[in-house]
């Protein structure tokens, strides 16, 4: 049973945590792709040493790891539980001012700022909040729920754990990781030091959620090549390349294939930039599926598509590129099913119905489980991913440090 008189630490920790600005860099060659996130790891280092950890450290490549030792004389599998310091490039993480909304009773909430508003009818989780306290932003910035949601929590289990060591348990191995967000989360993430058999990832949305299947995903440069010619004198010579890529876009299906047209097990292609010239102009797309096997018909629809914009233009040409990102974690972990069972146990001792969805996305656990870790999702609470209308609720957070708790202690039970 969890102690009644547990005073949490996973809400202060978090309305520390957001006022660093974490925001990761698609266009970054340096790894992590942006130095600033190391102040928060530097900072996660500094507590995790305060509270008796004492091999905290953060790598040179932005990685914080740690152990809380075994307390228990059984055999007990090495565990580890994972979240990412980084926030989505798509929308600002500085100066981030969060706000509690207490004991709320349904129906939208109005933000201070810029006419923002979290729509009830947008966030069906939201009729399940009722008396809840609900952390947002102010509307002029993401909130940075995804994922500094998890890294509290998993700081105050650590926390707790520790303040409890009656409480037996496994090894247990901590890394919080930059650049999640960008699809290079796991780049640099040393398995052996880390030294887990088994791992989760604290990076999902509502209260018993368990996601051990991811999309697939791969990623495509599309380059339009075209002929400048100064403009003045352009008739009959000039080949605008933004006019091509205009052409092409124009021509992707209107009612399939798109993340506005699709939902459950449907996959899509999605263009995330667009950036060009007269000359050249580059499309980056997201090539995603839960079948591998599909992103290859999703790449050739693209690339017979981006063939046909520009047949029979005179000095047009296409070229493309395909970069792959991470693969369905589902076909490593199906071979490991102690590792989910296990999380969906914890939950059914604290009365919380599985959630046993697929994700319509990735997390480090993807790419995680295909190098040997393997790593299912739980939920850290967080909603509204990558925009300024991301919220959490404060009890889901504290179920959250529960759960990660009685995971811990199942693991030991059961070894």
């Amino acid at each position: 049973m969890f102690d009644p008189n547990y005073k949490f630490t996973c809400v202060d920790r978090f309305l520390k945590y957001v006022k660093y600005d974490t925001q990761s860099d698609d266009d970054s060659k340096s790894f992590p792709s942006t130095e600033k996130q190391k102040e928060l790891s530097r900072e996660l280092v500094k507590e995790l040493l305060e509270t008796g950890i004492k091999d905290a450290h953060l790598d040179e490549h932005g990685y914080v790891y740690a152990t809380l030792p075994a307390n228990t004389d059984k055999d007990v599998p090495v565990i580890g539980f994972i979240a990412h310091v980084d926030t989505s490039p798509a929308v600002s993480g500085a100066n981030v001012n969060p706000i509690i909304h207490k004991n709320y009773q349904g129906g939208d909430i109005k933000l201070p700022k810029d006419g923002i508003v979290i729509r009830a009818n947008d966030n069906p989780d939201l009729a399940n909040m009722k008396g809840y306290d609900i952390i947002t932003a102010d509307g002029t910035t993401l909130l940075g729920a995804d994922n500094k949601c998890g890294v509290a929590e998993i700081m105050d289990a650590v926390n707790y754990l520790l303040l409890h060591p009656e409480i037996k348990h496994g090894t247990i191995k901590i890394c919080f990781t930059p650049d999640e967000e960008v699809g290079r989360g796991t780049e640099k993430f040393d398995l052996v030091k880390f030294g887990a058999k088994y791992a989760y990832t604290v990076d999902g949305q509502s209260r018993g959620e368990v996601e051990d299947e991811t999309f697939s995903a791969d990623a495509m440069t599309l380059t339009f090549h075209g002929r400048n010619i100064h403009p003045g004198y352009a008739k009959g010579k000039m080949v605008n390349s933004i006019k091509l890529a205009s052409k092409f876009m124009e021509s992707l299906p209107k009612d399939k294939l798109s993340p506005e047209t699709t939902e459950g097990r449907e996959g899509y292609v999605h263009c995330v930039a667009i950036n060009g010239n007269e000359e050249e102009t580059v499309l980056k797309f997201i090539i995603r599926d839960f079948e591998d096997e599909k992103l290859k018909d999703y790449e050739k629809f693209l690339i017979d598509l981006g063939n046909k914009t520009v047949e029979g233009i005179k000095d047009a040409k296409f070229s493309y590129k395909v970069m792959e990102q991470y693969r369905n974690m589902r076909t490593v972990i199906k071979e490991h099913p102690q590792v989910t069972d296990n999380a969906i146990e914890a939950m059914k001792r604290m009365n919380i119905e599985p959630i046993m969805s697929p994700i319509r996305g990735g997390t480090d656990g993807s790419r995680l489980s295909l190098m040997g870790l393997p790593t299912p999702n739980i939920f850290a609470g967080e909603h509204s991913f990558h925009s300024k209308t991301e919220w959490v609720a404060v009890q889901d957070m504290e179920v959250a440090v529960q759960l990660i708790v009685e995971i811990s202690k199942v693991w030991e039970e059961k070894s």
